[in-house]
C-alpha cells in the first residue's frame, strides 16, 4: 500500500509555497519567485518519476513518456487522466485538463481584468498574474519527471478559462 498525503495538505502547501515566495522572499523579482517554484517541482517531479517509474521498462521514445505522464502519472498525482493530448509529430506536445485540480478553487474577479495593466507584462492582469504563480509548480514537476526520464524540454502553462489548464512542452533536440 502505497503513502498518500491529503488533498488538502498539497492544496495549503501549494498556497503557502506561492504567498511566501512571490509575496515575501522575492516581492519585487517575481521572475525569481517563479523560477524557485518550478524549481521545487522540478526537484518532487524528479523524486516521483523515481517512484512510478521503478518497476517499468525505459520508454522508447518521447511520445511513449508523454503518454505516461498523460496516463499513469497524472492519475496517480491528480487522481484522473490528462483529459487531451496534442502533438505537431516535431517535439511539442500539449497536455490539456479541463478541470485542472490546484485551480479548482481559484477564480478571477471579472472587474480586476479592467484594472490598470502593469506595463512590463503587456495584456495581462495582475489577477492573472497571480493565478499564473500557481502553474509553475506544476511545470516544475512535468518538467522533473521529462527530465528523469531523460527527455530535456521546456514547460509552460497556459489558462484559457478557469479551471481548464493546458500545459506546452517543447522538447529540446
Amino acid at each position: 500500500m502505497g503513502r498518500e498525503v491529503a488533498e488538502s495538505c498539497v492544496d495549503t502547501m501549494l498556497m503557502e509555497m506561492v504567498a511566501m515566495y512571490s509575496a515575501r522572499f522575492y516581492a519585487n523579482k517575481p521572475e525569481l519567485a517563479a523560477r524557485r517554484i518550478e524549481a521545487i517541482g522540478y526537484q518532487v517531479g524528479h523524486q516521483l518519476s523515481e517512484r512510478y517509474t521503478m518497476e517499468r521498462p525505459r520508454f522508447s521514445d518521447h511520445l511513449e513518456a508523454i503518454k505516461f505522464i498523460c496516463k499513469d502519472f497524472w492519475s496517480e498525482v491528480f487522481k484522473k487522466q490528462i483529459d487531451n493530448l496534442k502533438t505537431n509529430h516535431r517535439g511539442t506536445f500539449v497536455l490539456q485538463d479541463n478541470k485542472f485540480r490546484w485551480l479548482s478553487r481559484v477564480s478571477i474577479d471579472p472587474s480586476s481584468e479592467k484594472e490598470t495593466e502593469d506595463p512590463s507584462t503587456p495584456g495581462e492582469s495582475k489577477a492573472a498574474q497571480a493565478v499564473s504563480m500557481y502553474l509553475y509548480f506544476p511545470c516544475g514537476i512535468i518538467r522533473g519527471v521529462l527530465s528523469n526520464l531523460g527527455i530535456p524540454c521546456a514547460v509552460s502553462a497556459d489558462i484559457s478559462s478557469l479551471p481548464t489548464c493546458s500545459f506546452v512542452i517543447r522538447v529540446k533536440a
